[in-house]
């Protein structure tokens, strides 16, 4: 017994390992299909009939091969009163190299998988014929100037239906890239076979003057498979193979710009459009009234940062000028950017007589003829008149006499005196002067009442908005803070003409208050480090206040013509 004892729990491991194997779950390895292709998507399916000890762990595969997309898939069939099960775990995978690769055994917790093996073939890139899918790439221009805009085209040919499908973007260092307009799908015809066609464009602007690669771009798509339908399932999907394809490699020369380029900007472009516009006619501009210029350009060929400034600090004497902040846009439209860039200017003479502005020239290389070109606004002449009373409208209109409508009293007409008369009194006569004599009274005495409650209501909180206005522009001009004169100037301008630019507000003011709005507007806006005091705006902004609502409280104040 001793022996048997000590021998016993050896003895009882050894028959479990033995048995052990026995018990485990049968995990089979199938591929779909072998060889294949490099960049070519198919899959691996795990088979079981039993579950398996736990769950598995494909990290082994991750050394060859990318996983794209995994599932699990388990049916149960009852035949002749005997159940089996089955369990299926199919992932879709690439290769990431040629050869002969090994799909090692995978783990499921104790149990493991089957071994298999696949040969992986080399594709060669520029075979395209017969291809059901593969992409094509191209530049207007291969030895572009710095800062010109390359036009790179991209061309998607297949004639296989695809589920869905990612596509890479093209990346270059030191360069603007945009993608330009809407994509475009038509049928084309590409060595004696039918594709359908989808176009992308983008503008390239490189900034260096270098040679630079355009990295190849890759498609990987999900490619429906024609295949038998099955109906021993409730759904059947589409069966698809992911294929990745890529294009070629592009490269550009970039130059730097010619020698024959002139001028203080370098602006490639293939048409430049330079126009001007005024707030008035310039034949006759009042003395230290402002007039605005608006300055337009229009760019085709070229992205917002790159336009140049258009406004020059070079105003003639006496003649000063405050220039708004520009505003920039960029469109992108089929086959090119279009850039635009605004700049008014409010120019106000301070004597009177004739001022000549110079003229304005952008220089810009004309990329389609290679050549230098100059878009200009001519020289402009002003004349500047003096007008008498200027301080007019600064003075407020005087208050009008207050006409109090005279006491009613009885009327002593021949016609009333026919009234009184006994031979035209009537009993329902009276009773209508009676009755409507009341509704009059009735009237009298409740509207005035509702509406002077109304108004007292509307004219307190209109007063109470404005004094807090003002009370923040008084501090920002005493405190010589043009950034916050500037908000509060926004937001008077916003309750009481509808702006919300300093130019537009400026136009809608007294001469005075005009010229120091302006003069706060170039402070901001001029690019000069310039202190700015604010007390001529204050003062300026005081003279320049609406009477309303001190007369509505004057009014307020008058006696009611009817006492009841």
């Amino acid at each position: 017994m001793r022996f048997s004892a000590y021998y016993k729990l050896p003895l009882f491991i050894a028959l479990n390992l033995l048995i052990s194997p026995l018990f485990a779950a049968d995990i089979s390895v199938n591929i779909d299909r072998n060889p294949v292709n490099l960049n070519e998507s198919f899959q691996i399916i795990f088979s079981a009939t039993e579950q398996p000890d736990g769950d598995p762990d494909f990290t082994p595969l991750e050394k060859d091969f990318e996983i794209l997309n995994q599932s699990q898939q388990q049916s149960t069939q009852i035949i002749n009163l005997k159940m089996t099960k089955s369990m299926q775990w199919v992932l879709t995978v690439m290769a990431k190299h040629t050869g002969t690769l090994m799909v090692p055994a995978i783990k499921f917790g104790q149990d493991s998988s089957q071994f298999a093996a696949l040969v992986v073939n080399e594709v060669e890139v520029t075979a395209r014929a017969n291809d059901d899918l593969f992409l094509q790439v191209e530049v207007d221009k291969t030895k572009p100037y710095i800062q010109e805009q390359v036009i790179y085209t991209l061309k998607l040919y297949r004639k296989v239906n695809i589920s869905q499908a990612t596509l890479t973007e093209p990346q270059l260092p030191d360069a603007v890239i945009e993608k330009l307009g809407e994509d475009k799908s038509y049928n084309s015809q590409y060595q004696g076979d039918s594709y359908i066609v989808t176009e992308r464009k983008y503008a390239i602007f490189p900034q260096k003057s270098e040679t630079m690669y355009i990295e190849p771009l890759t498609l990987t798509a999900d490619v429906i498979v024609a295949s038998q339908r099955r109906y021993n399932g409730f759904f059947n999907r589409q069966n698809t193979r992911t294929q990745r394809v890529s294009s070629k490699a592009i490269t550009l020369k970039v130059q730097a710009k010619p020698a024959a380029a002139s001028g203080k900007y370098w602006l490639p472009a293939e048409q430049v459009y330079l126009e001007e516009k005024w707030s008035a006619d310039t034949a006759q501009i009042k003395v230290g009234e402002p007039i605005t210029r608006t300055l337009s350009l229009l760019v085709k060929g070229t992205t917002q940062s790159a336009l140049p400034e258009l406004y020059v600090d070079n105003m003639p004497a006496n003649l000063k000028a405050y220039p708004d902040q520009p505003t920039l846009k960029e469109t992108a439209k089929d086959n090119s950017m279009i850039a635009y860039r605004e700049e008014k200017i409010a120019l106000i003479p301070s004597i009177a007589g004739t001022y000549t502005l110079p003229a304005i020239e952008i220089p810009w290389w004309n990329t389609a003829t290679q050549t230098m070109e100059v878009a200009r606004i001519a020289e402009q002449t002003m004349t500047a008149i003096a007008t008498s009373g200027t301080n007019n409208s600064l003075t407020p209109t005087p208050k009008t006499a207050t006409k109090v409508a005279a006491p009613i009293t009885a009327d002593k007409s021949p016609t009333a005196e026919k009234i009184t008369n006994p031979e035209h009194k009537s009993v329902w006569f009276w009773l209508t002067i009676f009755f409507a004599g009341a509704w009059l009274v009735t009237l009298i005495y409740f509207l005035p009442r509702n509406s002077k409650k109304m108004q007292k209501v509307t004219h307190l909180a209109a007063h109470e908005e404005a004094g807090a206005i003002d009370k923040i522009l008084k501090k920002a001009c005493q405190n010589n803070a043009p950034d916050q004169a500037k908000e509060a100037l926004i937001q008077w301008g916003r309750e009481q003409f509808s702006q919300s630019s300093l130019t537009k507000i400026a136009e809608q003011c007294a001469p005075a208050l005009q010229r120091e709005i302006l003069v706060l507007n170039g402070v901001l806006y001029g690019g000069k480090n310039e202190e700015w005091q604010g007390d001529a705006l204050w003062a300026a902004f005081k003279k320049n206040q609406p009477k309303t609502t001190k007369q509505t409280i004057e009014k307020e104040a008058l006696p009611s013509l009817f006492k009841i």
